[in-house]
């Protein structure tokens, strides 16, 4: 049984804490803020209350699995989980829509096809078969085995459209062997609302579609093969019952602990070294923080070498603006909506810049629009939770705390959220703003393609005894890749460096 030091209590570092606790180690988490979660936060006023991060969940295997091995009560029996129904409704600039059904391949051809002519959803269909084929080469490697030595094979796209003979592309024909997303949008899709529909995904996860590779294809995929699901009550549900889960396996968790040195022994990691002067020994330690806090915190060498992937760039962020409104929610409002900006160039230059200027928010960007049917979220039947949110840039106008500042680009998504609530302005009894500096930058899932550049960090650090865990490493960001996380490097630890992944 081994001590072992976990920092941050994010879900991913959650995550590993409750199965390595299981497995009969002592895990102590230390967490600087006043609660657990990460993300997955929460906002509450006047009886109104607002997921501040993710809200949904897409592949809820992750949880079960996870629930399922550290106790004897299943996830659904901790949160009640329900899946959205019509999974989103898309609004277009030329005023055209489109309902999608839940995990329906054949409802989602359909209702494209009404909404948006006939061929439309054959199209769509057609490339998320191909998507299927880059999900099923990639899925163990990139969500259930420590990133592998040789990660460079992975820098091939395994999208079919642009692969050539062999395993990512490996081997045979001459040309170009990688397409960005855009360009497989464009030749593949045609219309543009079709376009707007494919690349809204990987905007949604801080991805330029002019940039991020073909493989993208699988993130619309994951969501409509697997579901999209809602926790009753708010996601932070789910931050609250991983939360009780360690507690119940005898996890310890220490807030306001701020971990300012990862301290070594015998050249490998051996311990923690906290703000307030004390040192925790451990004989693993277990970081759920980013990239550059990791190697500020190993201030004698990097945790990575210059053979493993390196940490990408700094990642957009998100903006949330939450809404109380009088008035009751409609019987047919739909969960989630999607309105696209009328300028997706625009847009994509706002966000992530185009040359050396800093990026300026566009007039309309796209804006998700969150109304669930949950009375947790509203103080009666008579008032409306709704949450607006939309990716921008890092740095520039909208990353500073000028609260003018903050109010115009909340105004931005206002103005394009009332062609998904009607009347929204008039309804809204007070909103509240949450810059992108209190939600953090977003950390995309890990991709194939573009020689690896959409990778992450490995969970294996060069400094034996430190693994990283949570969405800034392998496998990257959001709810499932995060939980993920967290079972690889349990793995790693209970089974040694040399183990490869669940069989």
């Amino acid at each position: 049984m081994a001590g072992i030091a976990v920092i941050g209590a994010g879900m991913g570092a959650m995550a590993a804490a409750a199965r390595l606790a299981v497995a009969g180690h002592r895990v102590t988490v230390f967490e600087r803020g006043a609660t657990y979660g990460g993300a997955l936060g929460r906002f509450e006023r006047d009886g109104f209350a607002f997921d501040t991060g993710p809200g949904l969940l897409h592949l809820p295997a992750v949880y079960r699995d996870l629930f399922v091995k550290t106790g004897r009560e299943p996830l659904e029996r901790c949160v009640e989980l329900t899946q959205v129904d019509p999974a989103s409704r898309h609004v277009f600039p030329d005023g055209s829509s489109a309902t999608l059904p839940n995990a329906s391949r054949a409802g989602v051809l359909a209702a494209l096809d009404e909404a948006l002519g006939a061929g439309a959803g054959e199209r769509w269909s057609a490339l998320l078969v191909r998507a299927r084929e880059a999900w099923d080469a990639t899925r163990r490697p990139l969500l259930e085995e420590p990133l592998w030595p040789d990660w460079r094979v992975l820098g091939r796209d395994p999208y079919p459209a642009v692969r050539r003979r062999g395993l990512f592309g490996r081997g045979g024909g001459k040309g170009p062997t990688t397409a960005t997303l855009a360009e497989v949008a464009h030749r593949e899709l045609t219309d543009p609302r079709l376009v707007a529909l494919l690349e809204s995904h990987a905007l949604a996860y801080g991805f330029d579609p002019r940039t991020a590779p073909a493989s993208a294809t699988v993130l619309p995929y994951m969501e409509q093969t697997f579901g999209s699901w809602y926790v009753t009550g708010g996601m932070r549900a789910l931050a609250d019952a991983l939360y009780e889960r360690c507690r119940a396996r005898k996890v310890e968790f220490a807030f306001g602990a701020e971990v300012t040195g990862i301290l070594e022994k015998d050249g490998r990691a051996a311990g923690v070294a906290l703000a307030d002067g004390r040192t925790a020994d451990a004989e693993f330690v277990v970081a759920g923080v980013d990239p550059v806090r990791l190697s500020a915190l190993c201030a004698d060498r990097e945790p990575w070498s210059d053979d493993d992937v390196r940490p990408g760039d700094r990642a957009p962020a998100r903006l949330t603006v939450c809404l109380a409104l009088r008035g009751a929610r409609p019987a047919d409002a739909v969960h989630r909506t999607v309105v696209h900006a009328a300028d997706r160039t625009a847009e994509l230059t706002g966000v992530f810049g185009d040359g050396p200027d800093l990026p300026t928010p566009c007039a309309r960007p796209t804006v998700t629009v969150l109304r669930p049917d949950d009375p947790a979220t509203r103080p009666d039947d008579d008032h409306e939770a709704v949450t607006l949110t939309a990716t921008v840039a890092p740095h520039g106008p909208v990353d500073r705390l000028d609260r003018e500042a903050l109010e115009r680009d909340a105004e931005r998504l206002v103005a394009s959220a009332e062609a998904a609530v009607p009347g929204l302005r008039k309804r809204a009894l007070w909103r509240k703003v949450l810059p992108p500096t209190e939600g953090g930058p977003v950390p995309g899932p890990a991709l194939a393609g573009q020689q690896g550049r959409f990778l992450r960090p490995g969970n294996r650090t060069r400094i034996p005894g430190l693994y990283a865990v949570g969405g800034w490493s392998h496998p990257g960001g959001g709810l499932a890749h995060a939980g993920m996380s967290g079972a690889i490097v349990a793995g790693l630890i209970v089974n040694g460096d040399d183990w490869h992944g669940s069989e």
